[in-house]
């Protein structure tokens, strides 16, 4: 049976399917894939932000507030670099992330250009935010006590991250539109999280 939905997962992220308590099992004893599936993570979260700016300078305030995301993000890519080295472990290869595909299928391909702006922030706010979730997993459930304060930090920085990208979707889009397409994304993840098999080797 599925572990009920906490309040403050609900409240704060709006996710409405938690990670099987048992991924954390799993995790545990696969850290070095953990790490190195994180890893990844972090140096992806920091590219998307480039090509976003990139692709978008004239959105002022989004080029203003993701300039520090791509240095942070790049900041947790060689933290965990570092986590890996000090074990003795090296980075693994790249691997296709299933669940990532699955959303980037989810978005608007054609239509209007605000539409495909819309999906590319709330796909981006959806990986943070479930991220998250992940993270909060691991620095609650992991017997390592130095993991579980080094999850905490990337839960804490995922979390606001998963909240900028709402916050400049609302900005520049109407706030009702956002919102009705942000709960579509919330029940299309539900359903690819549903569809996914439970493993221990990626963060999400």
């Amino acid at each position: 049976m599925d572990a009920p939905v906490s309040s403050e997962v609900k409240n704060i992220l709006g996710l409405q399917l938690p990670t099987d308590p048992r991924w954390v099992d799993l995790a545990a004893i696969s850290i070095a894939d953990i790490l190195t599936d994180h890893a990844y993570c972090e140096q992806k979260a920091a590219t998307t932000c480039i090509s976003l700016i990139q692709r978008y300078p004239e959105k002022t305030l989004m080029v203003k507030e993701l300039a520090p995301i791509v240095t942070e993000e790049w900041g947790h890519f060689r933290l965990v670099l570092q986590e890996l080295e000090k074990r003795g472990e090296q980075l693994g290869r790249q691997r296709k992330d299933e669940y990532v595909n699955h959303l980037l299928n989810f978005q608007k391909k054609g239509g209007h250009p605000e539409d495909r702006f819309l999906d590319q922030l709330l796909t981006m706010a959806m990986i943070e935010a479930r991220s998250c979730e992940r993270f909060k997993r691991l620095s609650e459930g992991l017997q390592d006590e130095y993991l579980r304060k080094f999850y905490r930090r990337f839960m804490e920085s995922e979390a606001g991250h998963y909240k900028l990208f709402i916050e400049l979707a609302e900005h520049y889009i109407d706030k009702e539109k956002v919102r009705k397409r942000w709960a579509e994304w919330l029940e299309a993840e539900s359903v690819i999280m549903q569809q996914l098999t439970v493993r221990g080797d990626r963060i999400h």
